[in-house]
Protein backbone atom coordinates (compact mmCIF):
# COMPACT_ATOMS: atom_id res chain seq x y z
CA UNK A 1 0.00 0.00 0.00
CA UNK A 2 1.38 3.61 -1.20
CA UNK A 3 2.16 6.00 2.06
CA UNK A 4 1.72 9.28 1.21
CA UNK A 5 1.91 12.47 3.44
CA UNK A 6 -0.85 15.00 3.55
CA UNK A 7 0.06 18.21 4.36
CA UNK A 8 1.03 22.22 2.95
CA UNK A 9 3.33 22.68 6.04
CA UNK A 10 6.95 23.21 4.90
CA UNK A 11 8.82 22.02 7.93
CA UNK A 12 6.73 19.10 8.59
CA UNK A 13 7.33 18.00 5.29
CA UNK A 14 10.78 18.02 4.88
CA UNK A 15 10.49 16.35 7.92
CA UNK A 16 8.49 13.24 6.97
CA UNK A 17 10.56 12.98 3.93
CA UNK A 18 13.53 12.63 5.89
CA UNK A 19 11.80 9.10 6.37
CA UNK A 20 13.03 8.22 2.78
CA UNK A 21 10.61 5.89 2.21
CA UNK A 22 7.15 7.80 1.45
CA UNK A 23 5.04 7.68 -1.80
CA UNK A 24 4.61 11.51 -2.15
CA UNK A 25 2.48 13.64 -1.11
CA UNK A 26 -0.98 15.14 -1.22
CA UNK A 27 -1.78 19.00 -0.48
CA UNK A 28 -5.19 21.36 -0.94
CA UNK A 29 -5.64 24.53 -1.66
CA UNK A 30 -7.20 24.73 2.14
CA UNK A 31 -4.14 23.40 3.67
CA UNK A 32 -2.21 26.23 1.87
CA UNK A 33 -4.51 29.10 2.82
CA UNK A 34 -4.71 27.14 6.23
CA UNK A 35 -0.76 27.85 6.20
CA UNK A 36 -0.64 31.18 5.18
CA UNK A 37 0.53 30.51 1.38
CA UNK A 38 -0.02 33.10 -0.71
CA UNK A 39 2.16 32.10 -3.40
CA UNK A 40 0.56 28.76 -4.66
CA UNK A 41 2.90 28.25 -8.10
CA UNK A 42 6.11 28.96 -6.31
CA UNK A 43 5.12 26.43 -3.23
CA UNK A 44 4.28 24.16 -5.68
CA UNK A 45 7.50 23.94 -7.27
CA UNK A 46 9.31 24.08 -3.82
CA UNK A 47 7.50 20.92 -2.73
CA UNK A 48 8.27 19.60 -6.66
CA UNK A 49 11.48 19.31 -5.69
CA UNK A 50 11.06 17.64 -2.14
CA UNK A 51 8.98 15.02 -2.57
CA UNK A 52 8.92 11.84 -5.16
CA UNK A 53 5.18 12.30 -6.30
CA UNK A 54 3.14 15.23 -6.06
CA UNK A 55 -0.28 15.23 -6.00
CA UNK A 56 -2.19 19.30 -6.27
CA UNK A 57 -4.87 20.40 -7.30
CA UNK A 58 -6.37 21.82 -11.07
CA UNK A 59 -9.16 23.26 -10.23
CA UNK A 60 -12.14 24.83 -13.32
CA UNK A 61 -15.75 25.26 -13.66
CA UNK A 62 -15.32 23.61 -17.49
CA UNK A 63 -13.42 20.38 -18.86
CA UNK A 64 -11.20 22.76 -21.22
CA UNK A 65 -10.49 24.84 -17.92
CA UNK A 66 -9.29 22.04 -15.88
CA UNK A 67 -7.10 20.95 -18.31
CA UNK A 68 -5.49 23.98 -19.18
CA UNK A 69 -4.49 24.69 -15.18
CA UNK A 70 -2.94 21.45 -15.41
CA UNK A 71 -0.78 22.33 -18.62
CA UNK A 72 -0.11 25.69 -17.08
CA UNK A 73 0.81 24.27 -14.09
CA UNK A 74 3.39 21.78 -15.89
CA UNK A 75 5.03 24.83 -17.39
CA UNK A 76 6.32 25.66 -14.24
CA UNK A 77 8.59 23.05 -14.66
CA UNK A 78 6.36 20.06 -13.20
CA UNK A 79 7.90 16.16 -14.00
CA UNK A 80 4.43 14.35 -15.94
CA UNK A 81 5.19 11.21 -14.35
CA UNK A 82 5.77 12.49 -10.88
CA UNK A 83 2.96 15.11 -10.69
CA UNK A 84 -0.91 13.96 -9.89
CA UNK A 85 -3.63 16.39 -10.63
CA UNK A 86 -6.39 16.23 -8.10
CA UNK A 87 -9.56 17.08 -9.45
CA UNK A 88 -13.34 17.15 -7.69
CA UNK A 89 -15.42 14.76 -9.07
CA UNK A 90 -18.45 15.69 -11.59
CA UNK A 91 -19.26 15.38 -15.21
CA UNK A 92 -16.96 18.34 -16.33
CA UNK A 93 -13.99 16.45 -13.68
CA UNK A 94 -14.43 13.05 -15.00
CA UNK A 95 -14.53 14.59 -18.88
CA UNK A 96 -11.11 16.75 -18.00
CA UNK A 97 -9.61 13.20 -16.58
CA UNK A 98 -9.66 11.31 -19.66
CA UNK A 99 -8.38 14.62 -21.51
CA UNK A 100 -5.55 14.87 -19.26
CA UNK A 101 -4.89 10.92 -19.30
CA UNK A 102 -5.17 11.29 -23.22
CA UNK A 103 -2.07 13.76 -23.00
CA UNK A 104 -0.19 11.33 -20.63
CA UNK A 105 -1.08 13.62 -17.36
CA UNK A 106 -1.66 11.78 -13.97
CA UNK A 107 -4.93 11.83 -12.19
CA UNK A 108 -6.83 11.87 -9.23
CA UNK A 109 -10.52 12.37 -8.91
CA UNK A 110 -11.34 13.09 -5.30
CA UNK A 111 -13.81 14.25 -3.08
CA UNK A 112 -15.58 11.07 -3.97
CA UNK A 113 -18.64 10.05 -1.40
CA UNK A 114 -20.43 7.55 -3.04
CA UNK A 115 -19.52 4.41 -5.52
CA UNK A 116 -21.00 5.49 -8.65
CA UNK A 117 -18.48 8.81 -8.40
CA UNK A 118 -15.75 6.13 -7.94
CA UNK A 119 -16.80 4.32 -11.06
CA UNK A 120 -17.27 7.07 -13.63
CA UNK A 121 -13.99 8.03 -12.52
CA UNK A 122 -12.33 4.92 -12.87
CA UNK A 123 -14.31 4.73 -16.57
CA UNK A 124 -12.38 8.26 -17.12
CA UNK A 125 -9.06 6.46 -16.70
CA UNK A 126 -8.00 7.87 -13.15
CA UNK A 127 -5.04 7.09 -11.55
CA UNK A 128 -5.92 7.26 -8.37
CA UNK A 129 -9.92 7.45 -6.92
CA UNK A 130 -10.36 9.09 -3.19
CA UNK A 131 -13.30 8.48 -0.50
CA UNK A 132 -12.91 10.96 2.19
CA UNK A 133 -13.52 8.30 4.99
CA UNK A 134 -13.47 10.74 7.84
CA UNK A 135 -16.02 13.48 6.41
CA UNK A 136 -18.06 11.16 5.46
CA UNK A 137 -17.91 9.50 9.02
CA UNK A 138 -18.65 13.09 10.08
CA UNK A 139 -22.10 12.84 8.21
CA UNK A 140 -22.83 9.22 9.71
CA UNK A 141 -21.96 7.46 6.49
CA UNK A 142 -20.44 4.04 6.30
CA UNK A 143 -17.55 5.11 4.95
CA UNK A 144 -15.49 1.81 4.82
CA UNK A 145 -17.97 0.22 3.44
CA UNK A 146 -17.57 2.49 0.06
CA UNK A 147 -13.58 1.84 0.05
CA UNK A 148 -14.48 -1.78 0.02
CA UNK A 149 -16.68 -1.52 -2.90
CA UNK A 150 -14.37 0.50 -4.67
CA UNK A 151 -11.31 -1.84 -4.06
CA UNK A 152 -13.78 -4.50 -5.49
CA UNK A 153 -14.88 -2.51 -8.22
CA UNK A 154 -10.82 -2.27 -8.70
CA UNK A 155 -10.29 -6.00 -8.18
CA UNK A 156 -13.51 -7.07 -10.34
CA UNK A 157 -13.41 -5.01 -12.97
CA UNK A 158 -9.54 -4.84 -13.41
CA UNK A 159 -9.59 -0.81 -13.44
CA UNK A 160 -5.94 0.24 -13.30
CA UNK A 161 -7.69 3.35 -10.71
CA UNK A 162 -5.74 2.66 -7.22
CA UNK A 163 -8.53 3.46 -4.08
CA UNK A 164 -6.56 6.35 -2.10
CA UNK A 165 -7.84 6.06 1.27
CA UNK A 166 -7.97 10.06 2.47
CA UNK A 167 -9.72 11.92 5.64
CA UNK A 168 -7.51 10.24 7.71
CA UNK A 169 -8.00 11.17 11.48
CA UNK A 170 -6.56 8.24 13.60
CA UNK A 171 -4.11 5.90 13.31
CA UNK A 172 -7.38 3.47 13.26
CA UNK A 173 -8.19 4.57 9.72
CA UNK A 174 -4.75 3.52 8.98
CA UNK A 175 -5.53 0.14 10.24
CA UNK A 176 -8.80 0.13 7.87
CA UNK A 177 -7.13 0.87 5.27
CA UNK A 178 -4.70 -2.07 5.42
CA UNK A 179 -7.74 -3.99 6.10
CA UNK A 180 -9.76 -3.45 3.05
CA UNK A 181 -6.86 -3.46 0.56
CA UNK A 182 -6.73 0.04 -0.54
CA UNK A 183 -3.62 0.69 -2.48
CA UNK A 184 -3.12 4.48 -1.53
CA UNK A 185 -3.34 5.87 2.02
CA UNK A 186 -2.23 9.58 2.48
CA UNK A 187 -2.21 10.60 6.22
CA UNK A 188 -1.50 13.96 8.06
CA UNK A 189 2.03 13.89 9.74
CA UNK A 190 0.89 14.23 13.31
CA UNK A 191 -1.03 11.05 12.89
CA UNK A 192 1.29 9.18 10.79
CA UNK A 193 4.03 9.32 13.81
CA UNK A 194 1.98 7.96 15.67
CA UNK A 195 2.02 4.59 13.62
CA UNK A 196 4.81 3.03 14.93
CA UNK A 197 4.00 3.77 18.30
CA UNK A 198 2.86 1.69 21.18
CA UNK A 199 3.02 0.98 25.11
CA UNK A 200 4.49 -2.25 24.70
CA UNK A 201 7.20 -1.58 22.20
CA UNK A 202 8.13 1.31 24.58
CA UNK A 203 8.46 -0.87 27.45
CA UNK A 204 10.08 -3.38 25.56
CA UNK A 205 12.87 -1.05 23.98
CA UNK A 206 13.37 0.49 27.41
CA UNK A 207 14.45 -2.99 28.78
CA UNK A 208 16.56 -3.72 26.23
CA UNK A 209 18.56 -0.31 26.51
CA UNK A 210 18.55 -1.03 30.53
CA UNK A 211 19.67 -4.93 30.57
CA UNK A 212 22.38 -3.75 27.70
CA UNK A 213 23.50 -1.29 30.03
CA UNK A 214 23.60 -3.93 33.47
CA UNK A 215 25.98 -5.61 31.15
CA UNK A 216 28.41 -3.25 29.23
CA UNK A 217 28.19 -0.40 31.40
CA UNK A 218 30.72 -0.05 34.87
CA UNK A 219 29.97 1.11 38.04
CA UNK A 220 32.86 3.94 37.67
CA UNK A 221 30.68 5.22 34.50
CA UNK A 222 27.83 6.20 36.40
CA UNK A 223 29.20 7.11 39.85
CA UNK A 224 29.26 11.55 40.50
CA UNK A 225 32.14 13.44 40.98
CA UNK A 226 31.08 14.07 44.46
CA UNK A 227 32.74 11.49 46.55
CA UNK A 228 31.29 12.36 50.56
CA UNK A 229 34.26 11.15 52.95
CA UNK A 230 35.99 11.38 56.30
CA UNK A 231 38.30 10.13 58.21
CA UNK A 232 38.27 7.67 61.01
CA UNK A 233 38.32 10.05 64.35
CA UNK A 234 36.51 12.78 62.46
CA UNK A 235 33.27 13.86 64.21
CA UNK A 236 30.03 13.71 63.62
CA UNK A 237 29.19 17.28 62.89
CA UNK A 238 31.93 16.73 60.09
CA UNK A 239 29.68 13.72 58.52
CA UNK A 240 27.37 16.78 58.59
CA UNK A 241 28.86 19.32 56.68
CA UNK A 242 30.35 16.40 53.96
CA UNK A 243 26.46 15.28 53.41
CA UNK A 244 25.34 18.79 53.54
CA UNK A 245 28.33 19.94 50.82
CA UNK A 246 27.89 17.24 48.93
CA UNK A 247 24.19 17.01 48.65
CA UNK A 248 24.22 13.76 50.18
CA UNK A 249 22.47 11.24 52.65
CA UNK A 250 25.50 9.40 53.26
CA UNK A 251 29.41 9.87 53.90
CA UNK A 252 31.79 7.22 53.63
CA UNK A 253 34.54 6.86 56.96
CA UNK A 254 37.56 6.03 55.89
CA UNK A 255 40.65 4.71 57.78
CA UNK A 256 44.44 6.32 56.79
CA UNK A 257 44.51 4.28 53.95
CA UNK A 258 41.58 5.04 52.24
CA UNK A 259 40.10 1.93 52.69
CA UNK A 260 36.58 2.29 53.69
CA UNK A 261 35.45 1.12 56.84
CA UNK A 262 31.75 2.41 57.41
CA UNK A 263 29.03 4.53 56.18
CA UNK A 264 27.43 7.26 57.96
CA UNK A 265 23.85 8.47 57.00
CA UNK A 266 21.77 10.96 57.62
CA UNK A 267 19.49 7.77 59.51
CA UNK A 268 21.98 7.36 61.75
CA UNK A 269 22.67 11.03 62.36
CA UNK A 270 18.83 11.22 63.36
CA UNK A 271 18.76 8.11 65.20
CA UNK A 272 21.74 9.14 67.46
CA UNK A 273 20.53 12.47 68.01
CA UNK A 274 17.59 11.10 69.33
CA UNK A 275 18.90 8.81 71.52
CA UNK A 276 21.72 10.89 73.12
CA UNK A 277 20.46 14.22 72.08
CA UNK A 278 22.56 17.59 70.05
CA UNK A 279 25.91 16.94 71.30
CA UNK A 280 25.98 13.71 70.33
CA UNK A 281 27.59 15.76 66.91
CA UNK A 282 30.27 16.15 68.73
CA UNK A 283 31.33 12.75 69.02
CA UNK A 284 33.90 11.26 66.79
CA UNK A 285 33.07 8.60 64.06
CA UNK A 286 35.66 6.51 65.96
CA UNK A 287 32.91 6.07 68.66
CA UNK A 288 31.02 4.45 66.60
CA UNK A 289 30.15 1.11 66.42
CA UNK A 290 31.30 0.82 62.57
CA UNK A 291 30.79 -2.35 60.57
CA UNK A 292 32.67 -2.91 57.06
CA UNK A 293 30.59 -1.50 54.24
CA UNK A 294 29.45 -3.30 51.61
CA UNK A 295 31.10 -2.09 48.25
CA UNK A 296 31.87 -2.90 44.79
CA UNK A 297 34.34 -1.94 42.63
CA UNK A 298 34.50 0.41 39.82
CA UNK A 299 35.33 -1.45 37.26
CA UNK A 300 32.40 -4.23 37.89
CA UNK A 301 29.35 -4.31 35.95
CA UNK A 302 26.27 -3.00 36.59
CA UNK A 303 24.77 -6.30 36.73
CA UNK A 304 27.03 -7.01 39.60
CA UNK A 305 26.50 -4.07 41.65
CA UNK A 306 22.42 -4.98 40.93
CA UNK A 307 23.01 -8.49 42.40
CA UNK A 308 24.39 -6.80 45.22
CA UNK A 309 22.11 -4.18 45.85
CA UNK A 310 19.46 -7.01 45.97
CA UNK A 311 21.53 -9.66 47.97
CA UNK A 312 22.40 -7.29 50.81
CA UNK A 313 19.15 -5.21 50.67
CA UNK A 314 21.24 -2.11 51.39
CA UNK A 315 20.54 1.05 49.89
CA UNK A 316 24.28 2.56 49.31
CA UNK A 317 27.28 0.36 47.99
CA UNK A 318 30.77 2.18 48.44
CA UNK A 319 33.14 2.21 45.20
CA UNK A 320 36.53 1.33 45.47
CA UNK A 321 39.14 1.10 43.18
CA UNK A 322 42.36 -1.15 44.18
CA UNK A 323 40.37 -1.49 47.96
CA UNK A 324 40.31 2.60 47.82
CA UNK A 325 37.03 4.29 48.43
CA UNK A 326 36.57 6.77 45.49
CA UNK A 327 32.46 6.93 45.42
CA UNK A 328 28.81 5.59 46.35
CA UNK A 329 26.70 4.04 44.18
CA UNK A 330 22.87 4.61 45.21
CA UNK A 331 19.94 2.18 45.10
CA UNK A 332 18.30 5.03 43.18
CA UNK A 333 21.03 4.95 40.39
CA UNK A 334 19.64 1.58 39.46
CA UNK A 335 16.25 2.91 38.96
CA UNK A 336 14.60 1.73 35.88
CA UNK A 337 17.41 -0.58 35.54
CA UNK A 338 16.98 -4.91 35.98
CA UNK A 339 13.39 -4.28 37.41
CA UNK A 340 13.99 -1.35 40.19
Amino acid sequence: MELYLDSADINEIKEAFNLGFLTGLTTTPTFMHRHGITDIDGTIVELSKIVPVLQIEALGSKAEEIVAEAERQHTLGLDKTKTVFKIPISLEGVKACKMLKDRGFLVNIHLVYTLQQAYMAMAAGADYVCPLVGRLQDQGQDALWLVEQCVNAVNQYGYKTKIMFSSVRNVEHVRNALNIGAHTVTVPWKILKQLTENHFTELGTKEFFEHTRLMTNTVGEIISNVNPMVTVGESIHDCLVKMTVGGNGVVTIVNDKQEPIGVFTDGDLRRIIEKEGGDAVNKTTGDLNLKKPQSVEASALLYEASAKFKETHVDTLVVTENGKAIGLIDIQDMLGIDGY
